[in-house]
């Protein structure tokens, strides 16, 4: 008899953000959901698409409240945690802030799973998080069907710096900071098909803090921001544009891919993610002629713990993504750029 512990894949049936829930339910989930009411503290709630809660103190301080939890899209549990961690945090980052603790949200099939390997999780996240500068200071776990780790986090910002999806301008232009095609290779790895030294570079991508954010939240020049996640560069793009009511184009060959990326995707490895993304809001998108189905997919391939889209005035673009480059994220590119609405997003090859 094998008694070898299952793979931490398999007892999933999706992983990372690929598993948040279709775009167009989600729209409808949440039209159909009470808006947060008329507290004058209360900056961002649930009436947009922000990537986070802001709620103002008396000093002009703001809290910034998140959480993000997942199934597993790697066998190593330490890894899991890591990336787990990582992803929730950029949250806050996205929105301008620092964090400052987090509590652990903690699912588990109980029998079907090792403790020590769910200790293992939990050291990755919280070994994460000290890189973070932040403690887990507490947390809440259950008994699940299928393995779930994330963390909610809460941050600070001074009022004037937080940056939200939509605070766009005519004109400004678009800077990513990270390489997409995490949910390809995710989808590799679940095949045991990444080539080599493919984990490496997935890992050191999904485990890459976004605290640029906090820097360039504190620059006038820096708009709008927004973490790329499980919609893809496509589906967050469009979250940007409807929340500025202008129009979004992205240059696809213009954003930067992870190594393998664009080699998987031509040899048709495409997640079930992407489907369900480009279903849900391809009408909203424009694309050229001739665009390859490669290339889109890998426009709505689902990110975890992917980078910033960061709006910015055209001007300052190039030092901005210089800066950033420098900062440590040496994929970061200008990718696009916000014209005159209605909102929409198009697509240039």
């Amino acid at each position: 008899m094998d008694a070898r512990p299952p793979r931490l894949t398999s007892l999933a049936h999706g992983g990372g953000c690929g598993c948040k829930l279709d775009p167009a339910i989600l729209r409808g989930l949440l039209a159909n959901q009470p808006a947060a009411g008329p507290f004058e503290r209360l900056l961002v709630g649930n009436e947009t698409a922000d990537d986070a809660a802001v709620w103002a103190l008396d000093d002009g301080t703001c809290l910034i409240a998140t959480t993000d939890f997942f199934t597993p899209m790697v066998d190593d549990p330490r890894d899991f945690g890591r990336i787990a961690a990582t992803n929730a945090i950029s949250d806050v980052y996205a929105m301008g802030g620092r964090p400052i603790l987090a509590l652990a949200i903690l699912g588990m099939p109980v029998g079907k799973i090792a403790p020590e390997t769910v200790a293992e999780i939990l050291a990755g996240g919280a070994g994460l998080c000290a890189e973070a500068g932040i403690p887990i200071a507490g947390g809440h776990s259950i008994d699940a069907p299928e393995p779930i780790y994330g963390l909610a986090v809460i941050g600070l910002a001074r009022r004037e710096q937080v940056r939200r999806n939509s605070g766009a301008v005519t004109g400004d232009a678009l800077v990513l900071t990270k390489g997409i095609g995490v949910g390809i290779y995710s989808a590799a790895i679940r095949r045991d098909g990444l080539p080599e030294g493919g984990y490496a570079e997935f890992l050191a991508t999904t485990t890459l803090l976004n605290r640029i954010g906090t820097d360039l939240a504190a620059d006038p020049d820096v708009h709008a921001m927004t973490d790329v996640t499980g919609f893809g560069l496509i589906g967050h793009g469009l979250e940007l544009a409807r929340g500025a009511s202008l129009k979004v184009v992205i240059e696809a060959g213009a954003a930067p891919l992870l190594v393998h990326a664009e080699r998987l995707a031509r040899e048709g490895l495409v997640t079930g993610a992407s489907h369900r993304n480009w279903a849900a809001f391809g009408a909203e998108v424009a694309l050229p002629e001739g665009l390859p189905d490669w290339r889109r997919h890998l426009l709505t391939d689902p990110q975890t713990s992917g980078g910033l889209l960061v709006s910015c005035a055209p001007g300052s673009a190039a030092s901005i993504r210089d800066r950033i480059r420098a900062a440590g994220y040496p994929a970061a590119a200008i990718v696009g750029r916000v014209e005159a609405g209605p909102a929409g997003l198009r697509v240039e090859a």
